[in-house]
């Protein structure tokens, strides 16, 4: 992909969603520290889903602890691997507690020394929570970055550099969210909707050659 399909690439993807929103809900930075550590290998619907009844009890990282691993994990046993995920948020939260006055840091040194916090989520944090130009390769911006050609790479950590030298300035606040969209509703991982892709043209993907599934 060149510059100047990357250029409109992404001012078409801005176009039609101007101001995209993570679809993990929280209502403070903790509680998007939280969501965002429980989501690891699972949907964002699962995770609302029980983060929706524990955050009515437990949104601070006090309230978290006073939880209790078998009390947490009963709030989020819907969601996969929450055994390892209860054992990390609450190591997590005595971190917040003991070292950073019950706040999520801002720095990406801080938040890798969480337990359970790697480079994506830190990239999440910092980008949603701060407003930073962060680019977190989850498996749909990975997908996205070798198909279209944006940004080739055998790891995510080597997409992610790519991703953050050849995406224009301006886009860079919402480019994250913009990809996970388009690759979680659009271009699918089994069948890409090439044929309801908006940005079809500008991609390596060969989309001529896609065609909606018959009936």
């Amino acid at each position: 992909m060149k510059p100047a399909q990357i250029q409109t690439f992404f001012a078409t993807l801005a176009a039609s969603n101007p101001q995209p929103q993570t679809e993990l809900e929280f209502a403070s930075v903790f509680e998007l520290l939280c969501a965002v550590l429980l989501s690891a290998q699972a949907t964002d619907v699962s995770v609302n889903k029980a983060t929706r009844a524990l955050f009515l009890v437990a949104n601070t990282p006090q309230k978290m602890l006073d939880l209790g691993l078998e009390g947490l994990e009963a709030y989020i046993k819907t969601i996969g691997l929450y055994h390892a995920k209860a054992r990390h948020l609450l190591q997590t939260c005595q971190m917040l507690v003991a070292q950073h006055d019950s706040q999520v840091p801002r720095t990406r040194q801080a938040l890798e020394a969480l337990p359970g916090v790697g480079r994506k989520t830190a990239n999440v944090i910092l980008n949603v929570a701060f407003g930073e130009p962060t680019m977190a390769v989850d498996t749909h911006i990975f997908r996205l970055g070798n198909r279209t050609g944006l940004a080739p790479g055998k790891t995510p950590l080597e997409v992610e550099l790519k991703l953050l030298k050849r995406i224009p300035e301006e886009f860079m606040i919402h480019a994250h969210h913009w990809l996970i969209l388009h690759g979680r509703y659009v271009c699918q991982a089994r069948t890409p909707r090439c044929w309801e892709c908006a940005v079809a043209d500008y991609c390596d993907y060969s989309p001529k050659t896609q065609r909606p599934p018959t009936s």
